[in-house]
């Protein structure tokens, strides 16, 4: 399942910035990620000051 990011984001774009296959892009409140796109690496949970992506 593809990751998700949560209300808790900040918008501090590190996400994007670590996704090895472009699936994050910066949305109207928060980032968001492209399912279809997504490889549930981790990368993303692994950089976010917030822990705002989560596999949920």
């Amino acid at each position: 399942m593809a990751y998700k990011i949560s209300d808790e984001c900040i918008s501090c774009g590190a996400c994007a910035g670590e996704c090895p296959v472009s699936a994050i892009s910066e949305g109207d409140d928060k980032y968001v990620i492209d399912a279809d796109t997504c490889i549930d690496c981790g990368a993303c949970a692994g950089v976010c000051p917030v822990s705002a992506p989560s596999a949920d």
